[in-house]
Formats: structure tokens, C-alpha cells, sequence
């Protein structure tokens, strides 16, 4: 057994910085706008800061991951989750004199004329990142009730809704459809993003949807072309099937679409940890083997955030956290952290969050394909354009086991002189003649990149 811990760390290391620089276009369906040639890396405020987020502790978050030097190997997109406008009860978040949300300023006070929410994205790209925000579909109860103007026409939001159609906003309710039909719906998207884009806004989270709001995905796509400013368009989950999968990846840049990984069923004292356990990661298995055909670069998808960083308060043991991390990287979905940035534990930061060799995995844009579902055994597996082949030997059950396939199952051609498998996480290299094994601890992974000899 071969040790090339430095050697392989230097040449992926490399290869990240190829990844990261763009990628070869694999999807001629994905959005063109330009984004997202490669996974979005960031972090996200939901998972720790949940209903609690304020301009200083985004602030704090950004720095953190700012100094980290996350950001140094991509880590670049700072997004504001749920909670940052004002909702007064079940009729809806008040909404301004054009029908939009109204951010809540006793979290995200303005700083003198500059708005609250910019305020934020401004010191954000004072660091040198990107900033995000969240929105659900629709139109507040609020905007229909008082018929608010739409900014720039003679119509109205009464003339808009569909006040009989709910949509999803999860925890402050009343939000009702929008019809694009009727005139002035689109001019009413279009203003929502002009805001957003006066604001400084690089990237667009929309959740709640399901495979009925196909006109919101294309809507607030347009308006975002319309607006001039690049903007990511991130399309999340109330229930989305592979069926609006041929919308997402024509107007969207990532979707998401498991239930949350978050285990709100497991959290102590009132706190938001532990973040996640090994059952929410598990459910993502299928998800990703189902998903795989549309992905590719300019849209991808999102299997939800990694929650690794906090040590024990990830939920997860430290094997957990490397098949969390692995799954992510064969299925090139993106690395949203879900994490307290400002107490990052010392050994998930250098040990997993910074592997250069799993991370170049993630930022290929090629998802992987399952090629072995058998009982607790799984393998997903994708090829590389050199030729290289990335495959992961997945045990989910309770105790240790060898997971093995044949290397052509894993699209390996016929060699006479074998393989070289590199474990990506251990940095150990071994050969093999044919078959393509290993010991897999309980819930655990072993990576390999493996090239013919």
C-alpha cells in the first residue's frame, strides 16, 4: 500500500482550480445565463440560525466563513434564509406600496438611506462573496386585501391572484397564486426582482414549490434576465417531482427536492442542534440516483445543506459526516453549509470541509450514476473526461462489510495491467487486476479515483 497523501492533495488541489474556473457544458437543456458552471459553494442560514437571523449575526457568519478560508477554495455565496420580513399573523407579510415584502427592521435596520437587507449584501461583497436571499411563491393576502398598485402599470394585485389557490410559505402562511395570464402578473415578478436587484442580490432562493408553479419557475427566471443583474435562481421543494424536471432545468440554476435534512425531531434545549442524523442523510440515497439524469452544468441538483463543521453538534459521527460529504460530491450537488461558521470545528474543517480531492469531485459537474443497489451495499459512479473514474462504496447498514463491483461495471475499460485505486479521504493508494472493493465501515464510504495502469 502506496502512501500519496501530498502528491494527490497537490494534484487535486490543482484540478479544483480548473473545476472552479469552469466547466464543460454537459446539459444543452440547462439555463444559459452563465451561473453555476460548477456547484454553488456557500452557506445558508436555516439550519443554525433558523427564525433568528439579524444583519450582525449574518455579518458574523460571513466573516467567519470569510477567514475560515472556506472562501479561498470557493466558498463564496453568504445566503439569508426565512425570517427577515415582517409577518404579522396568517393574512400574510406586510407588503409595500407595490404588493412586495417588507423586510422586518428590528433584524435588518437601515444604515442611514441604504436599506436594511443591502446593507447586508454590501458588506458581504466588501468581503469578496456573494449574497442571497429567500422567497416563497406567490402574493401576500396583505397585497390582495389593499389591491396595491403593480409598480410600473394600471393593475393591481386583486387583478393578479387567485385568491382561492394557496401557496406554500411555511411559517408565515397566506400567500394565494399568481395567474400569468392576467395582465400585469409578470410586471408584478418583474418589480419583486428589480428590488431584489437594487439591493445587491446575487442569488434567489424560491421555496415552497411543487410541480404546479412551472409558471413561477419560468417567471421569475424572465425577470431576472429583465433586471440585468446575474442572479443564481435556486428552486426548493414543497413537493417537486421528476416531472417539472424538463422547467428546472430549462429556467432554474439548482433545485431542491428531498425533505429538509435538518432532524427537528432530535433538537435539545432549544437549540438548533443536533443539525442532522444519519437518517435524513440516508433518505438522500434514491433521491440521488433518480435525479441524476438532469444535472449538469448551469443547473443542478440540490440534496439540501452539509452539516458538517460543528463537530458532535453535526449529528453525525465523523464516518456519517464523510459519506454525507461524498454522496453530495458523486451527485456534483451544491456545498451550501448549514453550519455555525463562527465556531467551526478544527478537525471538520481541515479534514473534510477542506479535502481538495473530494471537493474536486463535487465541482466536476458530472453526477454520478448508482450502478450497484443491494440491500445495505450502494455504489454510485461517474467518469471523468480523462478518463478517470470516480466511485464511491456506500454501506449503509449496522456493521462493517465489503462493498465490491467489477470495474466494468463502473465503465472501466479492459486492462491487462489493471487499476490504481486513490482513496480520496485517507490518501492511500492501492492496485487492483479487476474488481473494484473494499471494507466499508457501518454507515461509512470509500471514495476512490481510480485510473487504469
Amino acid at each position: 500500500m502506496i502512501f500519496l497523501r501530498q502528491s494527490t492533495r497537490t494534484l487535486w488541489a490543482a484540478l479544483l482550480i480548473v473545476f472552479l474556473a469552469g466547466g464543460t457544458l454537459r446539459n444543452a437543456n440547462a439555463e444559459d445565463n452563465g451561473l453555476e458552471r460548477t456547484p454553488v459553494l456557500g452557506w445558508s442560514s436555516w439550519s443554525f440560525l433558523r427564525q433568528h437571523p439579524t444583519a450582525d449575526l449574518i455579518k458574523a457568519q460571513a466573516l467567519a466563513l470569510h477567514n475560515s478560508g472556506l472562501q479561498k477554495i470557493g466558498y463564496k455565496y453568504v445566503n439569508l434564509d426565512d425570517f427577515w420580513y415582517i409577518c404579522p399573523g396568517a393574512q400574510g407579510p406586510n407588503v409595500d406600496s407595490y404588493g412586495r415584502w417588507v423586510t422586518d427592521p428590528s433584524k435588518f435596520p437601515a444604515e442611514g438611506d441604504t436599506p436594511g437587507i443591502k446593507a447586508v449584501a454590501d458588506y458581504v461583497h466588501s468581503l469578496g462573496m456573494k449574497f442571497g436571499i429567500y422567497v416563497t411563491p406567490g402574493i401576500s393576502r396583505q397585497a390582495v386585501s389593499q389591491n396595491t398598485p403593480i409598480k410600473g402599470t394600471s393593475y393591481t394585485a386583486a387583478q393578479i391572484a387567485e385568491p382561492s389557490v394557496k401557496e406554500n410559505n411555511y411559517n408565515c402562511k397566506g400567500l394565494v397564486r399568481i395567474d400569468y395570464s392576467k395582465p400585469g402578473a409578470h410586471e408584478y415578478t418583474n418589480s419583486w426582482v428589480e428590488m431584489l436587484a437594487a439591493w445587491n442580490i446575487d442569488y434567489i432562493k424560491i421555496d415552497g414549490m411543487t410541480d404546479n408553479n412551472a409558471d413561477d419557475v419560468k417567471a421569475w427566471s424572465d425577470a431576472i434576465r429583465q433586471s440585468g443583474r446575474p442572479m443564481v435562481l435556486d428552486v426548493t421543494q414543497g413537493h417537486l417531482t421528476t416531472a417539472i424536471a424538463p422547467t428546472l432545468m430549462k429556467y432554474a440554476n439548482q433545485w431542491e427536492f428531498p425533505p429538509d435534512v435538518e432532524c427537528y425531531r432530535c433538537e435539545k434545549h432549544g437549540s438548533s442542534y443536533p443539525l442532522t442524523s444519519w437518517a435524513d442523510v440516508a433518505k438522500r440515497f434514491n433521491y440521488v440516483a433518480e435525479w441524476q439524469p438532469y444535472a449538469g452544468t448551469g443547473g443542478f441538483n440540490d440534496y439540501d445543506s452539509i452539516e458538517v463543521g460543528n463537530g458532535s453538534d453535526d449529528g453525525l459521527t465523523p464516518v456519517e459526516r464523510q459519506t454525507q460529504i461524498s454522496l453530495w460530491a458523486l451527485g456534483a450537488a451544491p456545498f451550501i453549509l448549514g453550519i455555525d461558521l463562527t465556531h467551526l470545528d478544527p478537525t471538520d474543517l481541515e479534514k473534510y470541509l477542506e479535502n481538495s480531492a473530494v471537493l474536486a469531485v463535487d465541482q466536476d459537474s458530472i453526477a454520478a450514476k448508482r450502478v450497484l443497489n443491494n440491500g445495505n451495499q450502494q455504489v454510485f459512479s461517474k467518469k471523468e473526461p480523462n478518463g478517470d473514474a470516480i466511485v464511491g462504496l456506500f454501506n449503509t447498514g449496522g456493521k462493517a462489510q465489503e462493498v465490491s463491483v467489477p470495474a466494468s461495471t463502473v465503465d472501466l475499460p479492459e486492462n491487462g495491467s489493471g487499476y490504481s485505486l486513490n482513496d480520496l479521504w485517507t490518501g492511500e493508494t492501492k492496485k487492483t487486476s479487476s474488481t473494484i472493493s473494499a471494507v466499508v465501515p457501518s454507515h461509512g464510504v470509500v471514495l476512490y479515483r481510480i485510473r487504469g495502469l
